[in-house]
């Protein structure tokens, strides 16, 4: 049996299961339903009117608190302290209580808000800072300053960023850099991690049955494990593009039917000056995005693919072939997500601070999480030398990888009954 006749078999066979089918189709139509049924109880909690009371006798801070279109300050200070306690947890969200104090610098450790819920820490926040710009106001009158001069004195720099060669750019390309490169890198391990199990369920699946004593005739071990592994990725390619096609294109049906817009837990005024903004940064935008490299990028991307692909799926397929049944894979499958882990915190927390820096540069050579944090290290600009370097470490690891998963799979295909320990696989090694 050839290669290409195991390769379409695993094809055919994953993409005509019923749960293959029912998943490829049901899944995005599932996730962008949520998503936008979550928008959409979002925007609907944020129309709500928030009541809060204030209750501040001497008048320090009632005046500064302003309605908006989400919260109305109700004034008890009218009322006894302990009868307007019993009003607000009776009839408003919260009470901000302001007591007497011998000096309004002393307000910033004296502001009470009771509520009997957890309170939302933005509107902590924004308590706060009323607190602290008039207890800096009144510190500021008390020392002969001018407040409003201050602010008017006030300057916004902004410092215009270029490169050696002249090359104009600005500090929101890196976050252009950092979205392209985090979703490669968080793409291929949720490749990774998705479909390798796939490949260790049909292994797990076939020795099982029994079929693989049928097939183990024809075929080598390693031919068939490659043709498993080949086959099922295509299967899972064909379900991401899939994917992507239908989950972009419910998405905008359902927004444009339920007019439900990301973020709209934003106010209306914020929303509209931060689309403004954007509208004037899309020129700049697409500007740095036809600076980035691209090619390379997809280019690395679909190498950085099939090497990390085939160097953990080889060890799926061998941990498939050393069990019985998915449970027993669980103590095994560990060492498998941790590397797979660590290059996603690595990039997301090194990579993202200092692209070039000892801890990731050293990451994107280990051939474990070099698919992941290489891939957001390559849109800021990575030396050819490191790449080579890196790949060349991926596949060579890749192909020691698959020569000792053959052995493990030869043997281990063929084993029922008991439970596999790590001595015992380490002595098929030497079989």
């Amino acid at each position: 049996m050839s290669l290409s006749l195991i390769i379409k078999r695993e094809f055919t066979a994953k993409v005509r299961n019923k749960s293959f089918i029912v998943m490829t189709f049901l899944s995005p139509i599932l996730f962008v339903a949520m998503g936008c049924l979550i928008a959409y109880l979002t925007s609907l909690n944020n129309n709500e009117l928030v009541k809060v009371a204030i209750h501040d006798h001497e008048g320090y801070l009632k005046k500064d608190f302003k309605d908006s279109d989400h919260i109305k300050y109700i004034d008890l200070s009218a009322m006894p302290v302990a009868t307007a306690k019993k009003t607000a947890s009776e009839q408003y969200e919260g009470l901000i209580y302001v007591p007497k104090v011998d000096s309004l610098s002393m307000l910033s450790k004296k502001v009470e808000y009771i509520t009997n819920e957890s309170p939302n820490l933005d509107f902590v926040s924004d308590i706060e800072d009323v607190i602290d710009d008039k207890v800096t106001r009144n510190n500021l009158r008390n020392l002969g300053f001018d407040y409003n001069k201050i602010e008017k004195a006030k300057v916004e720099s902004q410092v215009h960023l270029s490169k050696f060669s002249g090359e104009e750019t600005f500090k929101e390309g890196s976050i252009i850099k950092m979205v392209i490169g985090g979703l490669s890198g968080y793409l291929i391990m949720m490749f990774v991690i998705i479909y390798g199990n796939m490949v260790m369920r049909s292994v797990i699946e076939e020795k099982t049955n029994r079929i693989i004593e049928i097939i183990i005739s024809s075929v080598k071990p390693f031919k068939l494990m490659m043709g498993k592994i080949i086959g099922t990725s295509l299967a899972g390619v064909l379900q991401f593009i899939i994917w992507a096609i239908l989950g972009i294109s419910l998405y905008l049906i359902l927004t444009g039917i339920f007019n439900v817009q990301v973020g709209a837990a934003t106010s209306q005024p914020a929303m509209a000056e931060a689309s403004q903004k954007a509208m004037e940064g899309i020129p700049l935008y697409i500007s740095e995005l036809g600076k980035l490299p691209i090619l390379t990028i997809f280019i690395c991307f679909i190498v950085y693919f099939i090497g990390g692909f085939f160097l953990y799926s080889s060890i799926y397929a061998s941990i498939g072939a050393a069990v019985d049944s998915e449970t027993d894979s669980q103590q095994f499958l560990l060492p498998i997500i941790l590397p797979l882990m660590l290059g996603v915190y690595v990039g997301f927390f090194s990579v993202i601070s200092d692209p070039h820096g000892t801890v990731a540069t050293v990451f994107s050579m280990i051939p474990l999480t070099s698919p992941i944090v290489m891939l957001m290290r390559i849109p800021f600009g990575v030396p050819l030398w490191q790449v080579l370097v890196s790949v060349t470490l991926l596949f060579a690891t890749f192909f020691g990888v698959v020569w000792f998963a053959a052995k493990i799979y030869r043997i281990g295909i063929l084993m029922y009954g008991k439970k596999p320990t790590y001595k015992e696989i380490f002595k098929w090694l030497k079989y």
